[in-house]
């Protein structure tokens, strides 16, 4: 569920909950103090169901006093899920070993696969499927032993994102371990760059450091340093002339029919603009897939336009200039596009003319004899 929609959800019963809250006694300490927030949400143990009662409503009522849209207000929400969640498990507990767990904001599943090539993230061992159960958290994908799930302090990554509001566009701006009190940014694990008592690894997205439990030293794209040191406008031409063919293709019968525009889905923001990139289409054009795809497309696009309908020929242009040669289409590489009303001429006499574009010359005479018959 997304912050925005739970927030939403609570905050009417928050309030009409809070004048009872206010006569009880008072609540038990949850460690929501300044830096509970940096800790992992499982150190919080609840011994019976009216502890738990007792802490959701003074997480409910800490949700009221921090800042709205704060990353701490956010922080306060999503303890007051796992809070409920725990409830719930103890007001109505299932099998042992329940198909489905919560923890961290991971969701668990529980496994079927009897395959021993898997290994387990938190304990780093082999995890046997045929003797062992295990889990794999269906946002991120860590897998562990069920054994191993008491002992995780990693929160999901997938949800830690999906509640972050903005990307790292800085090539790694480091921090400082001293900044960080030379602890795990993630788990507040001691950390040092002597490895002692665990080394410190830093994330060449964030800048921050990680211990080893947190930190896997897995490489990836830093999408930082692709914006910063590459330039695709060479690149740009095939999709400015697909945007240029997307009238022709909303406008004619055949060419919905035909669904031409899905040979885009897997990258539908092509069709709306010509400079936004995807950090896969970045890495595509690195390799030089991009280029073979659009091209592909491109192709098949005009064909369509040029030769195979009639209808969509029948919205060619006739260069005024020379009124020769054939049917002229905005997406042509030798023709130029009159920029006020988008007429379309071959280039050479675009660039030759020194007098006004003849459509917008006519439309100016137009307008001059509209007030003179008045």
């Amino acid at each position: 569920m997304l912050y925005s929609d739970f927030y939403a959800g609570v905050k009417a019963e928050i309030f009409s909950s809070e004048i009872k809250s206010q006569n009880s006694d008072p609540p038990m300490d949850l460690g929501l103090a300044e830096d509970h927030f940096s800790r992992p949400v499982g150190l919080f143990v609840a011994s019976d169901v009216e502890q738990l009662k007792l802490a959701i409503e003074e997480c409910k009522r800490l949700i009221l006093e921090l800042p709205e849209h704060s990353e701490k207000q956010k922080d306060a929400v999503v303890k007051l899920i796992h809070l409920r969640l725990k409830l719930q498990e103890l007001q109505d507990p299932e099998e042992d070993e329940p198909n489905l767990q919560v923890m961290l904001e991971h969701r668990f599943s529980k496994e079927k696969s009897k395959s021993v090539k898997q290994m387990c993230d938190k304990c780093s061992t082999i995890i046997w499927g045929l003797i062992q159960t295990w889990y794999t958290c269906t946002g991120c994908y860590y897998r562990c032993h069920s054994k191993c799930m008491s002992l995780i302090n990693k929160p999901c990554v997938r949800s830690k994102v999906s509640h972050q509001s903005e990307y790292e566009l800085n090539i790694c701006p480091e921090i400082g371990l001293d900044k960080q009190d030379y602890r795990c940014s993630e788990c507040r694990t001691p950390i040092s760059l002597r490895g002692i008592p665990n080394e410190a690894r830093q994330c060449d997205y964030t800048g921050q450091y990680y211990c080893s439990s947190c930190h896997w030293n897995d490489t990836a794209i830093v999408p930082a340093r692709v914006i910063h040191n590459w330039e695709f406008e060479p690149r740009k031409k095939l999709r400015q002339d697909i945007l240029l063919m997307k009238p022709y293709f909303i406008t004619c019968k055949e060419a919905m029919e035909a669904r031409l525009l899905l040979h885009l889905q897997d990258r539908q923001h092509f069709v709306e603009n010509d400079d936004m990139y995807s950090l896969q289409d970045l890495i595509d054009t690195s390799n030089g897939r991009l280029s073979c795809s659009l091209t592909e497309i491109h192709t098949t696009f005009a064909k369509h336009i040029k030769l195979d309908c009639e209808k969509c020929q029948a919205k060619g242009f006739v260069c005024e200039l020379c009124k020769e040669g054939d049917s002229l289409f905005p997406f042509d590489s030798h023709t130029s596009v009159c920029h006020d009303c988008l007429a379309v001429f071959h280039r050479d006499c675009y660039y030759d003319n020194s007098t006004m574009c003849p459509h917008c010359e006519r439309m100016l005479e137009h307008k001059l004899e509209v007030p003179l018959k008045l």
